[in-house]
């Protein structure tokens, strides 16, 4: 036996050693739960369950596939752009051990189900936190959604009425079936006024047929507390320890959904979990959304509307004119016809500040990234956003064949486009460049 031969041979006993020592409880379950199970679960958007031993067993040449290739765990940021805490992709050794775990014949080993019967318990409270709510603001009704291939805008209002108010650490949209959904919003609005009635006003509007019934709820819109959203793919979302925001006493909540169009009758019932604490929020979260439906919307260039057989790359230049911000968490979005996002900041038309980087677009899996430390924005900063779209018979994604025109009127549907990027941020203090958001 050659030299060479000698070496690859050892080197083959090693690994199916160390792959026959691996288990899938004492191995394994831990990382399907924390990568895979946060969307492989009822309700969570993806196809099949990954939660115990035979759903994992069962699908074990698909994960090997797709994982080896990279398009599982989904996560489409360019991470030597920008760096991000909230990553879903697998490790060199995280990678290793699994497809190891698999070539040895995915051993059981000693059975634990302790993890399951925890999983199912959050499965059951709609979370992929780590603690169940201390709150759950949901429909009143679910909502019963036809199959006649319709989109449809329903804003959903859910007052509430708490002891005090509360300081909030995290927030999570959820719901029983996010395949329905496009997208989702939130916004929190105080109502302080006993005198405003939060209850005797219609549940809920579709704003494609009955959007005139809105003026009953402009009363409850002159405050609005915080702002939110879900998206295809999209996590929690949480803060360090002392920031964060506080939830009204009284108030209410809209939440606006954008039920994708579906073939078959179904029910959605959605709401958002909400997570407090008692440390006080020295500096409160906020949110600014730039380009289509925010700020700058009327800048981009050229305007956004794409050609049938068009490749285009539109831009947003604004400049942040108020204060200095620590940026925690950046949100760019596009519909089905984007291809790339980029973003970054310029700082005294010199310096540049890498925000984020989809070099392959994917409406089916978003995030809203949280920087593994504060990028910090100084008044006067200059932030640009390009984004190329792709309305061509090439694209995959576009639902149009033949290609057809496609504008953004800020109405957020389907059948048009955005671009947009949000910043969660909050005021600048010094020593903000130093702090670790993981």
């Amino acid at each position: 036996m050659g030299k060479w031969t000698l070496t690859w041979a050892l080197l083959l006993a090693t690994l199916l050693t160390q792959g026959q020592n691996l288990s899938f409880y004492k191995d394994i379950q831990p990382l399907i739960h924390t990568r895979c199970a946060t969307c492989h679960r009822p309700g969570g958007g993806a196809p099949f369950n990954l939660i115990t031993y035979d759903d994992v067993s069962r699908k074990l040449s698909f994960i090997k596939k797709v994982v080896t290739s990279g398009y599982m765990p989904p996560w489409r940021a360019n991470d030597h752009y920008a760096a991000f805490s909230n990553s879903r992709k697998l490790s060199e050794e995280e990678l290793n051990k699994l497809i190891q775990w698999i070539d040895s014949g995915a051993p059981k080993g000693k059975v634990s189900l302790a993890a399951e019967r925890q999983l199912q318990k959050m499965i059951e409270l709609g979370t992929t936190y780590h603690r169940t709510p201390d709150l759950t603001l949901k429909m009143k009704y679910a909502y019963k959604l036809k199959g006649d291939g319709v989109e449809r805008f329903v804003v959903f209002k859910i007052p509430f009425e708490l002891d005090s108010e509360a300081n909030v650490e995290a927030i999570e949209f959820m719901s029983n079936n996010k395949r329905l959904i496009h997208h989702a919003n939130f916004a929190i609005h105080p109502v302080e006024d006993p005198s405003i009635d939060i209850y005797g006003t219609i549940d809920s509007i579709n704003l494609n047929t009955s959007r005139y019934l809105y003026d009953q709820w402009l009363p409850y819109k002159k405050e609005m507390t915080y702002y939110g959203g879900w998206i295809p793919g999209t996590s929690y979302e949480s803060y360090p320890r002392d920031m964060g925001w506080v939830m009204p006493r009284r108030g209410v909540m809209l939440l606006t959904i954008h039920f994708s169009p579906t073939g078959k009758d179904e029910e959605s019932l959605n709401g958002v979990n909400f997570f407090f604490t008692k440390n006080p929020i020295q500096r409160t979260v906020k949110v600014i959304s730039l380009g289509s439906a925010g700020i700058g919307e009327r800048d981009i260039f050229p305007p956004l509307l794409l050609l049938p057989n068009d490749v285009r790359t539109f831009r947003l230049r604004v400049a942040n004119s108020k204060e200095d911000l620590s940026v925690l968490y950046v949100w760019p979005h596009m519909h089905y016809l984007g291809k790339e996002f980029k973003a970054f900041a310029t700082h005294n038309n010199t310096d540049t500040i890498p925000l984020v980087h989809i070099p392959e677009w994917d409406f089916r899996w978003q995030e809203i990234y949280r920087y593994k430390k504060p990028v910090i924005l100084k008044q006067g900063d200059i932030v640009h956003m390009y984004g190329t779209y792709d309305n061509t018979a090439n694209n995959p994604m576009n639902p149009n064949n033949p290609p057809i025109v496609v504008e953004s009127t800020g109405d957020m549907r389907s059948d048009q486009e955005m671009f947009t990027m949000l910043l969660l941020y909050v005021s600048y203090k010094p020593g903000d460049e130093n702090l670790i958001l993981d």
